[in-house]
């Protein structure tokens, strides 16, 4: 396997963006449908048996990343090659590809906790003197630096309070973010502007919808014409944005859910799993069944 440092991010698909390098574990915002979710945060387990390297994977939302067993080793244009340990904290900006590896422990899987928190919490708990969108990258807290503070913590305990009163349910939400930003590690805001960005939100909607570009095309009041230019000036075309969306769908669901592969590739939109398989190993390097079991 190639080393990280040598990993090339999505070049001109994501010129503008500030990490492009990745996953959600899956990272498009909604490979956490096996945890638990509220409309503002989705919460979830990841568990990777073999290491791998996951290239140009797109990550949605803001996604938070507590490493609880193994590395992550992340590529950032912004800030380079980073290493998370057992406790460390990621913080990945939304909107944006990225690329990294995460690795076992030598008699252990790959395991952390993951959240994806909406646009409108982040929005909320912004700063008064936020000035909108920042691209800062991808940023790595220390465990030694979170002062005993599990972030995970409030976030769970309010989304499995369902009888909470709507206002006291956000302001208990607003709490972590209020903490990063103590810890000058404020959210990137996102920004709507980048039609990839646009086409992925679309598709995700229902992955085992027949899309089509003239469907997508009606969807956003523009001509087909209009919009394979733009998807093609930001270095990808509308059938590579929707099969990366499944596939990342599909490792997603490998990594955080038990479902069977058979499964996992139907409700990721592929017609058979052999398919599911075929493209994961051309994209991924490796058998979905890896994910899950290691020297496989």
């Amino acid at each position: 396997m190639q080393s990280l440092a040598q990993s090339k991010c999505l070049a001109s698909a994501a010129a503008n963006l500030s990490c492009k390098s990745a996953a959600r574990e899956v990272v498009t915002g909604k490979a956490a449908e096996a945890g638990r979710k509220m409309s503002d945060v989705t919460l979830f387990s990841i568990t990777q048996a073999s290491a791998a390297i996951f290239h140009g994977l797109y990550i949605g939302q803001t996604f938070l990343c507590v490493v609880r067993a193994g590395t992550k080793k992340v590529l950032c244009p912004v800030n380079g090659e980073m290493t998370a340990s057992e406790g460390d904290l990621i913080v990945f900006p939304p909107e944006s590809f990225v690329t990294l590896e995460n690795r076992p422990l030598r008699d252990a899987a790959y395991r952390a906790d993951g959240a994806y928190l909406s646009h409108d919490l982040l929005l909320a708990a912004s700063s008064p003197d936020s000035q909108g969108p920042r691209r800062t990258g991808i940023r790595i807290l220390p465990a030694a630096e979170q002062e005993g503070y599990d972030l995970f913590a409030p976030l769970a305990a309010t989304v499995d309070a369902e009888d909470l009163p709507e206002p006291i349910r956000r302001h208990r939400l607003m709490e972590p973010l209020i903490w990063l930003r103590h810890h000058g590690l404020e959210p990137t805001l996102p920004r709507d502007d980048h039609p990839i960005q646009q086409v992925r939100r679309l598709v995700e909607t229902d992955l085992t919808h027949d899309w089509r570009l003239s469907e997508i095309a009606r969807r956003f009041a523009m001509s087909e014409a209009t919009l394979r230019r733009r998807l093609a000036a930001e270095g990808q075309g509308f059938a590579k944005i929707l099969h990366n969306a499944r596939l990342e769908r599909g490792l997603g669901l490998l990594q955080t859910t038990e479902l069977p592969i058979s499964r996992i590739a139907l409700e990721s939109g592929f017609g058979t799993p052999s398919h599911f398989s075929d493209s994961f190993r051309k994209r991924f390097g490796m058998a979905p069944k890896a994910i899950r079991s290691a020297g496989d």
